[in-house]
């Protein structure tokens, strides 16, 4: 009995937790039930690349999807469309403008070693110098003149732009050697920086280029799909050894914001496109079909649910009567479970969640079914219920672990939507062997036990049968 009363305390304190869970950690809902980002990217071809093969379109979907899993979007679909398109769908992304920047960008990496040319350096400081001239000038101004103004700024940085280009020359040193990018707070101030690791022969290059130019004031060009976005000097004290450990800070000049620091590095660790991309549609997904969806979804699951609890009570009596409260547990504490585990909710995820709720209620079947057998036998109440439960569980566990292995294969070799019903329904499937096997054991053997008229009431658990005495 004090077993019993243990597992009823611990029973109590899961609900309360999973009540305190729901409250503070509310479900997430996918794109169908709340809306978000839908992008369609077009691939397009290049002279080295004149068609695009499945095994490209693979390509550029697995970088993609890489690219999504950093943004940190839960229950993302990244999908084929014919043979040269690919459909990305964000649930709950509230800024299409960013997505098709981290998604459609193609991140080309690589270092250059400023020339010795004093002829385009010279140059080049002069147009910076106008640039930032003019940048000042139209600070001041507005309407035509502004617009006259800002037509000047994009013809100077066109041409700061090409004599960047002439200004470093090229080395093996690339993105494709990167073995790992990310964002941190720059040391001062409030800007960011992204900080690249790379690889054994990635490291070697990087040394060699910062022993090159360490001490000569010449600077190290970091170009992102051929633009300049920062070029640091070198001290003398690496003039012998160069930067040794494979390890470089990119700080963007004059510092990155948040948002920049992590798109740069979302892109840099995510990989390059291997072909160009363009985004041919960026539309915000409406969440008036999720609210139908979810009020039509919950009406369903309703009346289900309120149908399998008056079937249990009128069909298996006192035990149907606890094995719905032990129903409403699972519940509780399945939902629970998703809100911890990040489950973000689809249409799919919840068919998931009413079928894990029938196999609960199979398990209680097998039991009370167990438990009738056993009384019909001429046992006692008591060695009914255990009986009952000890030659049902090896059917419970045969049957939820061969739900368990389904589960596994549509995990791991779907995606998207399918691996959404698979974890729901997996996680569904662990919590219902654990109600049924605790919940509603704890609760019939504390009745059977706690109240010696149940107790002399065996037609209670099992109509039609003559009473036994206990």
């Amino acid at each position: 009995m004090e077993r019993q009363r243990a597992f009823i305390i611990l029973i109590i304190i899961l609900v309360a937790t999973a009540i305190v869970t729901l409250v503070n950690l509310p479900l997430q809902l996918g794109l169908d039930l709340r809306g978000g980002s839908q992008l369609t990217i077009q691939l397009e071809t290049t002279p080295q690349v004149p068609e695009i093969t499945p095994e490209k379109l693979q390509g550029v979907q697995s970088v993609i999807s890489n690219r999504v899993n950093g943004l940190g979007v839960s229950e993302a679909v990244v999908q084929t469309v014919g043979s040269d398109r690919i459909l990305v769908q964000l649930p709950g992304v509230s800024d299409p403008e960013e997505a098709e920047r981290v998604l459609g960008g193609t991140a080309l990496l690589d270092f250059r070693v400023e020339t010795d040319n004093q002829e385009i350096r010279a140059e080049y400081q002069i147009k910076q110098q106008e640039l930032a001239s003019l940048i000042f000038q139209a600070q001041s101004l507005q309407g035509e003149a502004l617009e006259a103004q800002q037509s000047k700024i994009e013809a100077v940085e066109k041409q700061i732009e090409e004599l960047s280009t002439q200004l470093y020359e090229k080395t093996e040193l690339n993105g494709e050697k990167l073995q790992g990018a990310n964002f941190q707070p720059a040391p001062q101030g409030n800007d960011w920086e992204v900080v690249l690791e790379f690889n054994n022969e990635g490291g070697r290059l990087f040394a060699e280029l910062t022993k090159q130019i360490a001490g000569t004031g010449r600077t190290l060009g970091i170009f992102l799909d051929n633009e300049l976005i920062s070029s640091p000097t070198v001290s003398a004290e690496y003039a012998s050894t160069g930067i040794m450990g494979g390890r470089a800070t990119i700080s963007g000049g004059g510092g990155f914001t948040l948002e920049q620091a992590r798109e740069l590095a979302l892109q840099l660790e995510g990989g390059a496109l291997p072909l160009p991309v363009k985004i041919v549609e960026n539309r915000t997904v409406g969440a008036t079909l999720g609210q139908d969806s979810i009020r039509r979804s919950i009406i369903a699951g309703l009346v289900g649910l309120v149908l399998v609890l008056v079937y249990m009570v009128i069909y298996y009596r006192l035990p149907g009567f606890l094995a719905d409260i032990a129903l409403i547990i699972y519940a509780l504490l399945t939902l629970a479970c998703f809100s911890l585990a990040g489950v973000t909710l689809t249409l799919p995820g919840i068919a998931g969640f009413v079928l894990s709720i029938g196999m609960a209620v199979d398990a209680n079947v097998l039991i009370f079914e167990r438990t009738r057998e056993e009384l019909r036998d001429g046992k006692t109440l008591y060695r009914s219920v255990e009986s009952g439960f000890y030659r049902a569980f090896s059917s419970i566990l045969d049957g939820n672990v061969t739900t368990l292995i389904a589960c596994a294969a549509l995990f791991w070799l779907g995606s998207g939507l399918v691996k959404g019903f698979a974890l729901t329904l997996a996680i569904g499937v662990v919590v219902s062997m654990f109600t049924a096997l605790t919940c509603s054991r704890t609760l019939l053997l504390i009745t059977v036990l706690g109240f010696p008229a149940v107790r002399q009431r065996p037609e209670l658990f099992c109509p039609n049968l003559k009473a036994v005495n206990n």
